[in-house]
């Protein structure tokens, strides 16, 4: 589809979908106020929301069973399942097996992690919104396919307006007028089966883009159909203007983003070359077509190296997986380095951008991570703004992609709600938990949201949504044009509005988007919803990290280091001034109920600042231990991480127990810090923490524990996190005894 056709087709989309919201505002996000009780938006840690749950559920299936009698009546069509069929012997035999096997899958089901539970600290999932779950199952039941608007009428609709609500949390302009001003860059975004899908798809937009100038330039060249544009000129990043077939290969791979995306309009307009030329010649010479080898081999032998993508050495297994599936290779990830609070190294991503700008080889994009997966760490994006914009002065281009599939809905503690709160909200016990915001650098990077080309976020992690939901957001909505396959089988033309023909996927669920949509419907992605779900995450995830920092005394066999160092570390403050901010912690903020820590903090700013830098960038604590003996703190790395990996499988299932209710008081997950993503001083310098000596190349094993749970400071019986945490110390001291016993050293007996 060229950007033509692409303007044609969302025309049509907007016409379709405005007059369907004219006739149902429900389906307009737009206008939609959302609530304010987080005790509505679950189902509860306890089931307490059950009742609803049941009357939720069981509309849906009214609703569902409805529509079936309403279409089939209007033309007298008859049943099948008869009163005689349902007597039958056959007919109850089916219904009974039925029930049986379904008793015995929800017996299995109950050896599930209690994801809901104040006692599940461990991955990046927690409870599902209700209205996550009660729009996937309502749309479920419909079977919808959003690979097709006409397998999608209805769920089709609700992906674009869900994109459009992902784009205005992560700070993109979403035009409201209608129809929309020429020349608008309009953001766009679609739901995806997960984050390494959005980031592999980036990853080929980005690369189509930084091939497409060099595609237009030879067919100008070779194609007669094309010699109109033999003057067509084109802006550089630098500076200036030159006719695009007048510049070299390096130039071609590196125009402004937007400029390369305006080319096919262009050319339209300008030049009158039909939309129906523009996809033969693609068809031609695009790289998408032609594949990476033809297009250097045949067009840009002098840029002798492929193209690279740069990311922190944090960031997901699904980039190098994307590259290799791209054709680029794994190995053309290029990892930069971290610091010791997990963020990407300005200095080093520039020797990495300076060393391919003097070798002319092409940067596709550079990836910031808004939330590693292990760290909770976010990268330095307005450094990387800025970077790209210093680079740009040179010649050089390259797309900007944001990783925030964990982080990306934290972006929502920063929106200002669009109508405001209800004056007569009554909030009781269970909704009192006090809120926090991101620290001022997290803010710093997210603000500089708007200027990242795509992102990606995962409403299956910070969205309390039903697995599968990711998404990729598009700055410039064309620019996914560049990516587009249309299948006549399943795609029609303009005039049908969908999203299939875009992304890596073909079929995909229309519930998914449903349960997006509705849970969007009820808490608004803003400060008043999704931002004050998420800033009580923080404040109960900062909470964990002081209790964990109390849980091991000085007298204790064991410690408790956590990645994330106190503030005063962070600053270099002496050893007193740190020891000084750790007694602060445990003495005055750790023994606090929230009402009393509120009121403390409000009445002491040094230690609300203590408060709000403590712990990670978003919510997730890392934290590594070890142990001492008779003879001083362990220093085997070996026995180090063996007491780690026990002190995990303690608090996590392993293998299927027969549908067991877990008798695990607390879950955990693990992950390690190796030296080939982190670096040997990196990993040292967190083992020097545990006194632990250099690792020689060995990785450091360590604890996460990601709070995604907002209530369980604030339970009907108060802070709930001691109880959770002194499960988590027993656990610890039994697994001390075992390593000291199994390998023959002598215990320790306190001071």
């Amino acid at each position: 589809m060229t950007s033509s056709d692409s303007k044609t087709h969302f025309a049509n989309v907007a016409s379709a979908f405005h007059a369907q919201s004219q006739d149902n505002n429900r389906l307009d996000l737009l206008n939609e106020k959302g609530t304010s009780s987080l005790a509505g938006w679950f189902l509860g840690p306890m089931g307490e929301n059950e009742a609803v749950m049941h009357d939720m559920v069981r509309k849906a299936v009214s609703a569902n069973a409805g529509a079936r009698r309403e279409y089939g009546e209007q033309f007298r069509d008859p049943v099948y399942v008869t009163d005689e069929i349902k007597a039958s012997k056959e007919y109850k035999n089916t219904i009974d097996a039925l029930e049986v096997q379904l008793d015995h899958m929800l017996h299995a089901l109950h050896g599930s992690i209690p994801l809901s539970s104040y006692r599940n600290q461990s991955h990046m999932y927690w409870d599902c919104t209700m209205p996550g779950f009660v729009g996937y199952f309502a749309a479920m039941l419909y079977n919808q396919n959003n690979v097709a608007a006409e397998a999608s009428p209805v769920t089709t609709l609700l992906e674009i307006e869900v994109g459009k609500d992902l784009a205005r949390m992560l700070g993109y302009t979403v035009p409201e007028t209608d129809p929309i001003p020429d020349g608008t860059i309009v953001p766009w975004a679609h739901i995806t089966c997960d984050g390494s899908v959005a980031n592999a798809e980036s990853m080929w937009a980005a690369r189509n883009l930084t091939y497409l100038p060099v595609s237009l330039a030879n067919a100008i060249k070779l194609e007669p159909s094309m010699a109109a544009a033999k003057d067509f000129t084109v802006p550089l990043v630098q500076g200036g203007s030159a006719k695009l077939i007048e510049l070299d290969n390096w130039t071609l791979m590196n125009l402004g983003v937007d400029t390369v995306i305006d080319m096919s309009p262009r050319l339209q307009t300008e030049c009158g070359i039909s939309s129906d030329t523009l996809k033969g010649i693609l068809d031609k010479y695009s790289v998408q077509n032609i594949g990476l080898t033809d297009m250097h081999r045949t067009y840009i032998k002098d840029v002798t190296q492929l193209p690279v993508i740069m990311a922190p050495s944090t960031r997901h297994y699904s980039w190098p997986k994307g590259a290799a599936l791209l054709g680029l290779g794994a190995n053309h990830v290029l990892d930069t380095h971290v610091n010791l609070d997990g963020r990407m190294k300005i200095d080093d991503l520039r020797k990495k951008i300076e060393d391919c700008y003097q070798n002319r080889r092409p940067i596709l994009e550079v990836v910031a991570v808004l939330g590693t997966t292990e760290e909770s760490s976010v990268d330095p994006l307005a450094d990387i703004v800025a970077l790209r914009e210093e680079y740009r002065k040179k010649g050089m281009e390259f797309t900007i992609h944001v990783d925030g599939a964990w982080g990306g809905y934290f972006a929502s503690i920063l929106r200002k709600p669009r109508f405001p709160d209800d004056p007569d909200g009554q909030q009781g016990v269970q909704e009192h938990t006090p809120s926090m915001v991101m620290s001022d650098y997290v803010t710093r990077q997210y603000e500089a949201l708007p200027h990242a080309d795509t992102q990606t976020v995962d409403p299956h992690k910070a969205g309390f949504i039903p697995y599968p939901a990711g998404a990729l957001c598009y700055r410039n909505g064309a620019m996914r044009d560049l990516i587009a396959f249309t299948a006549p089988v399943v795609f029609h033309g303009g005039v049908d509005p969908t999203v299939g023909v875009y992304g890596i996927e073909g079929s995909k669920p229309g519930a998914a988007a449903a349960g997006v949509y509705l849970s969007h419907a009820i808490i608004r992605p803003d400060q008043s919803g999704y931002g004050k779900l998420l800033g009580k995450c923080i404040f109960n995830s900062k909470r964990f990290y002081a209790q964990l920092l109390a849980l091991a005394g000085p007298d204790e066999c064991f410690k408790i280091v956590p990645f994330q160092r106190l503030p005063a570390e962070k600053q270099g403050k002496s050893q007193a001034e740190i020891a000084k901010q750790l007694a602060l912690i445990c003495n005055e903020i750790v023994p606090r109920e929230n009402d009393d820590l509120v009121e403390y903090l409000a009445t002491h700013p040094d230690a609300q600042e203590v408060f709000r830098e403590m712990g990670s960038d978003q919510n997730i604590v890392t934290y590594s231990l070890n142990f001492r003996t008779a003879d001083g703190w362990n220093t085997d790395i070996a026995l180090a991480n063996d007491f780690n990996t026990a002190m995990f499988q303690a608090l996590s299932i392993g293998t299927y127990d027969g549908g067991v209710v877990p008798k695990q008081p607390m879950f955990v997950t693990s992950s390690s810090f190796g030296v080939a993503d982190y670096g040997q001083e990196f990993v040292d310098a967190f083992g020097a923490r545990l006194s632990l000596p250099p690792t020689q190349g060995a990785a450091i094993n360590f604890l996460i524990s990601t709070t995604q749970d907002p209530w369980v400071t604030a339970t009907e019986k108060g802070n709930w996190l001691p109880m959770v945490l002194e499960a988590f110390k027993q656990t610890a001291l039994e697994q001390t005894k075992k390593i000291v016993k199994d390998n023959g050293l002598r215990p320790w007996n306190g001071s």
